[in-house]
């Protein structure tokens, strides 16, 4: 398969520190792909190399089918990218940065002036764009770097903690931006330490700490994983004996706990057996208000695994 990103025995270390240690990532292509760790983990080293800002001290980087050896602007114009906390010009327009940018990227003239008006429209910052940045609000600043990192029509997008210091309105607003951008048949690697937003916008996920992937997978599949079974939460009219019998002799059930008209059932399998667990109930004449299947979110398997590694080390 030919991936976005893909990394074998990525490694980087700053004297004694090693910051990225025999990392080997795979990106798929056309999906929104979360890289999650704790402040410190390796994920902005990590992508610094990834974009030909750093030199790895071991390993291979393949970026679009092509191997990255450190600076190579030509193998950059097929990626688009916005650091972590963005810096702009305050005097600058939105409208002037981007000109600036596409110049940069070397497109013409007639090429800025059909892309960047796109953009800012994509961006949601129509009517600001001759605004001076310094004007702008931190989530304005986060929409015009993303805006920067489109303007070559970039196959892969990669972003460094475009949340980082937003509040919850401007949060909102960046991850329904992202989720536009991989409308487009883009590749999104989002690299973030904020757990809720990875979990309401990546298709999948590659945890990392102290340089090292811990687990890489579609989200659901970390969930499932790490999570273990979930939870099933009914809430019928009337609670029979006939109903709790019921439920218990089906194959999947661990163990039924009652609570007045409520049952809580905790599955032995990863499976969505809300359907089967219905019929039961009804056959057994029961009459269901409500039905809730409750898993761990990514937050709870993130410290499962973290806390885990740490024990491993300890021992």
């Amino acid at each position: 398969m030919n991936f976005a990103i893909e990394t074998i025995g990525l490694t980087k270390r700053y004297g004694s520190l090693t910051a990225v240690n025999k990392l080997n990532l795979k990106v798929k292509r056309n999906t929104i792909h979360g890289f999650l760790g704790p402040n410190g983990a390796g994920k902005t080293t990590t992508i610094k190399i990834l974009v030909g800002l750093l030199k790895p001290n071991e390993g291979t980087v393949k970026v679009l089918g092509q191997e990255v050896h450190g600076d190579q602007a030509d193998a950059r114009l097929s990626i688009g990218y916005m650091p972590e906390l963005p810096k702009f010009p305050k005097h600058l327009k939105g409208s002037e940065l981007l000109d600036i940018y596409g110049e940069m990227y070397g497109m013409t003239k007639q090429e800025r002036r059909e892309q960047i008006p796109k953009l800012v429209e994509l961006v949601g910052l129509k009517g600001r764009e001759n605004d001076p940045i310094g004007k702008y609000s931190k989530g304005m600043q986060q929409r015009i770097g993303i805006a920067q990192a489109l303007l070559n029509n970039p196959e892969l997008v990669i972003l460094d903690e475009p949340s980082l210091g937003l509040d919850p309105l401007g949060m909102v607003e960046v991850r329904e931006l992202v989720k536009a951008i991989a409308k487009e048949d883009r590749t999104v690697f989002l690299s973030s330490h904020l757990l809720f937003e990875v979990e309401q916008v990546c298709t999948h996920v590659t945890i990392i700490n102290r340089g090292e992937a811990l687990i890489s997978d579609t989200l659901q599949n970390v969930l499932s994983k790490l999570s273990g079974p979930a939870t099933l939460h009914v809430e019928v009219t009337t609670l029979s004996e006939a109903i709790v019998k019921a439920v218990k002799k089906l194959p999947f059930v661990a163990d039924v706990t009652q609570n007045d008209n409520a049952l809580s059932i905790d599955l032995k399998t990863l499976d969505d057996v809300r359907p089967q667990v219905s019929q039961a109930i009804t056959q057994a004449g029961g009459i269901i208000v409500s039905m809730n299947l409750q898993r761990q979110n990514l937050e709870s398997a993130f410290m499962k695994l973290i806390s885990k590694q740490q024990g491993d080390e300890a021992q």
